[in-house]
């Protein structure tokens, strides 16, 4: 197997790309996560890069847990987002070496998949999200969605006084009883409250509830769990192996909802699928915008056999996601029927635009 001899970053505050490059010359690319992407890159130079260059990468679980290893003080999200980054490519450069899409060599095919159309929206009344929603499900044919609840950590609060009571029914009223409906609290809720208001999307006939308390408290997201019929979900915000162990054996969420980029890129998310194939917990990542991150679901999402029953699609566009425009010297998401296709190119199947990458922040570590 190869050795990586060189790393490179190609960045902004939102997003960036990484391209790596073997002792034969082949070449992947992958991508950090995004947000403060360029702090993330300087972590793959100083934290990532010195244990990475120059080590064979046959066995990839085995050189991220020696990163984690040597990192062992910096335990935290910035180490595994620039994980995520080393790890995409080699994936990547793997698929190209062997001319194949990811998705094969992770043991499934390329083909349709099924999205839901998720909005990320508090700042829109319900009568404007709805009409929105309609829109889409009648251009593209989405048969599910996804909405707001509360407000982000929102202690309780909502965006504005009733939006939440509101937008629940208006969105059965206005979309029909066809379609699946989810909604996400992102940590808003106490325990009695995320209760109320799951007893609410019951009797509206809403089937997913996402993280509706504080991420980080399991036991009063396992409280909801276990007080609701609603499928309660999580873990987006989790890039802790051993968390994730514990909210699966806990029975904390009934589907979990891990994002590559957050926890550490297409190996580690694969461990979180086998435990969660353990508990026979359905997986439906996290992938909440138009980067690369969503095409690495894709391919996951085709290869798992504990796969849930649609890929999140953002349906968020320049005015709210203005840095995700031009990325790629083609649309890579397209969507008809409420489906998305994966193509059979090798790897990721992806290139980014020159003028792009021209523009970036550069960076480059070597031996």
């Amino acid at each position: 197997m190869f050795r990586i001899t060189k790393i490179e970053s190609f960045c902004n505050e939102f997003v960036g790309f990484i391209r790596l490059t073997n002792e034969d010359g082949a070449q992947g690319w992958g991508q950090v996560s995004t947000y403060n992407s360029d702090i993330t890159c300087q972590v793959l130079h100083r934290q990532v890069a010195p244990w990475t260059l120059g080590k064979k990468t046959n066995d990839l679980d085995d050189l991220l847990d020696l990163v984690t290893e040597r990192e062992h003080k910096f335990p935290g999200s910035y180490l595994r987002r620039a994980m995520a980054g080393f790890d995409t490519a080699i994936w990547d450069m793997k698929g190209k070496i062997a001319g194949k899409p990811v998705v094969d060599l992770l043991g499934g095919e390329t083909g349709e998949l099924r999205a839901y159309a998720s909005s990320m929206k508090r700042d829109i009344t319900p009568k404007d999200e709805a009409y929105r929603l309609c829109v889409l499900r009648d251009k593209f044919g989405f048969d599910a969605f996804k909405v707001r609840a509360g407000a982000e950590v929102g202690r309780n609060n909502d965006e504005w006084s009733g939006r939440t009571e509101e937008i629940i029914p208006t969105m059965r009223k206005e979309l029909g009883d066809q379609v699946d409906l989810l909604i996400d609290a992102n940590s808003c809720y106490s325990v009695d409250r995320a209760i109320e208001i799951g007893k609410i999307l019951q009797d509206n006939g809403f089937c997913h509830f996402e993280e509706p308390c504080p991420y980080w408290e399991l036991e009063q997201t396992k409280a909801v769990t276990d007080a609701l019929e609603i499928d309660v979900t999580g873990g987006e915000q989790d890039c802790d192996i051993p968390t994730w162990r514990r909210m699966l054996e806990m029975g904390a969420v009934n589907i979990a909802q891990p994002d590559i980029l957050y926890l550490g890129g297409i190996n580690r998310t694969m461990r979180v699928v086998e435990l969660a194939k353990k508990t026979s917990t359905p997986v439906t990542p996290h992938c909440a915008n138009l980067s690369l991150v969503t095409l690495f679901t894709m391919h996951l999402l085709k290869a798992i056999p504990n796969a849930g029953k649609y890929l999140e699609f953002s349906i968020e566009g320049a005015d709210y996601y203005p840095w995700q425009e031009d990325l790629f010297c083609e649309d890579l998401y397209k969507v008809e029927d409420g489906k998305v296709t994966i193509s059979d190119r090798p790897g990721w199947g992806v290139e980014i635009r020159s003028d792009w990458l021209q523009k970036s922040k550069y960076q480059c570590s070597e031996p």
